[in-house]
């Protein structure tokens, strides 16, 4: 087995990994639940620790890279596909759930590491999230339909 060196901090189900079980990762998120999706696909989220982005069970300066890829949404519907496949944010307390998840992104990341973050504008801004660190992104890549996800990469000092 290789060295575990890099944290998904909420992998769901893993979607946009080459190798879904890649050994040199860890995959963690509070959810643990399979659905039958409305096309018939199964949905798997099925971490290798349960924990939550906001209170990481991991020792500061851990992981070379780690992702973070939370919730995007704050509304969706309670039995919707949506909310089964990317999971939802509390809608009044979003903003320190994403601060805190920022925190310990960057709390397990080691010196000279790579936070690699996800975030889909369909619902909320992605100006109003940057904001919630005070990290310095070094690449900002917006990629799909209507260029509303971004990849922003930051390297930790």
């Amino acid at each position: 087995m290789s060295e575990t060196t890099i944290l998904d901090m909420c992998c769901g189900s893993r979607m946009f990994w080459l190798d879904k079980q890649d050994d040199r990762a860890i995959f963690s998120d509070r959810r643990c639940e399979e659905h039958v999706l409305c096309d018939g696909r199964l949905l798997n989220i099925s971490p290798d620790v349960i924990a939550d982005f906001r209170h990481l069970p991991f020792a500061n300066n851990s992981f070379s890279q780690v992702v973070f890829d939370p919730p995007h949404l704050d509304r969706a519907g309670e039995n919707g596909w949506m909310r089964k496949k990317y999971g939802v944010l509390d809608r009044d307390g979003w903003r320190e759930d994403i601060r805190k998840g920022f925190s310990e992104a960057f709390r397990v990341l080691r010196p000279q590491g790579t936070l690699v973050f996800k975030w889909n504008e369909t619902q909320i801004p992605v100006r109003h999230v940057i904001e919630l660190t005070d990290q310095k992104p070094t690449i900002w890549q917006r990629t799909g339909k209507g260029d509303k996800t971004h990849w922003i990469l930051f390297l930790k000092s």
